[in-house]
């Protein structure tokens, strides 16, 4: 009898040293690490650039959800809740801060934190922003993609002459709340409309509102074409003024491909998609151990010239065949 009761206390205690052991395993697995994503706008409009982000965070191995989390936080175009929403991710000790959609998100979790690890997007010179000591050498806690919205402002107005040939006034939008943004293509486009013998009226929009009475001017002045400079409002307002520019009839060029998916007559400029992967791969390098002083700044490789040829039609514009050969996709 001693020695079944002695066999029967031993195969208990197997058996929960059983259950224990996986529970030990489970308990010594290190935490799933948290990416903060902090952006000026909203989500509803972001969906091909947070599939891209994703993207190069998959191709550093980290998938959302089964390795790696990430701590959604959108300032919905109220620009001044950016530094509370940054410091809100660093109390969530998140591990790295994807801090996209231009120089304000990236200012504001720069202010927050000297420690954690920011990665950002920016159309501008980061290190005349005062993001990083040098594009090679960031040397803090910042590095990321510039993705040269502003300079290639002048190669935009160029274009648009070239589809409006006999154009000499141009009304130039832009987004007076980021003047990051605002400053430097203002400055590019006046420069370049001098050298060109054009007249600039410029239009300034932070509000859905704004744009509405911008174009009941722009009905008023007539210009022969209208240049969108870029912010992420902006871009979000993308169907909005498509639909506005096809009502008055007025040529228009826009940043991004996704305003002539849209309606948009014409866009040139950096893949902001490849951008947000850049974004996710250097997120995930980070995530793994590398360093942001380490990690030199790119710069956008991927350029895009996206022709709407239905809108042009509409408009009864005859596309140049060199342009239309020049273009890296022409939308039927």
């Amino acid at each position: 009898m001693a020695s079944y009761i002695g066999r029967r206390k031993f195969l208990a205690t197997l058996g929960g040293a059983a259950v224990a052991w996986p529970l030990a395993a489970c308990a010594q697995q290190p935490a799933m690490p948290v990416v903060g994503f902090l952006h000026p706008t909203s989500p509803d409009a972001r969906s091909d650039q947070l599939r891209a982000f994703r993207q190069g965070l998959k191709e550093t191995g980290y998938v959302e959800g089964e390795n790696v989390a990430i701590e959604y936080r959108w300032a919905e175009n109220q620009l001044d809740r950016l530094p509370a929403l940054a410091a809100e991710l660093v109390q969530r000790r998140v591990a790295v801060i994807a801090a996209t959609g231009g120089a304000l998100s990236a200012t504001a979790a720069k202010a927050v934190t000297t420690t954690i690890p920011i990665v950002f997007n920016v159309g501008d010179d980061p290190v005349r922003l005062g993001l990083v000591a040098s594009l090679a050498r960031p040397g803090g806690n910042l590095t990321g993609i510039n993705f040269f919205t502003n300079e290639l402002a002048a190669k935009r107005l160029e274009l648009l002459r070239q589809l409006v040939p006999a154009a000499t006034r141009i009304a130039v939008l832009v987004d007076p709340t980021i003047a990051a943004a605002t400053e430097p293509t203002l400055r590019d486009v006046e420069a370049a409309a001098r050298a060109m013998g054009l007249q600039i009226q410029v239009l300034t929009a932070g509000t859905s509102g704004e744009i509405n009475a911008d174009f009941a001017a722009v009905a008023g002045a007539r210009p022969d074409a209208l240049f969108v400079g870029i912010s992420p409002f902006l871009l979000d307002r993308r169907v909005q003024l498509a639909q506005l520019a096809a009502r008055h009839a007025v040529p228009a060029i826009y940043q991004d491909r996704a305003h002539a998916e849209v309606g948009g007559l014409i866009s040139y400029g950096a893949s902001l998609a490849d951008a947000y992967r850049q974004v996710g791969v250097y997120t995930g390098r980070i995530l793994k151990g590398a360093k942001p002083a380490d990690l030199p700044v790119l710069q956008s490789t991927k350029f895009e010239f996206v022709l709407n040829l239905q809108t042009a039609r509409s408009l009864n514009l005859d596309i140049p065949p060199m342009l239309l050969a020049r273009a890296d996709e022409v939308i039927e």
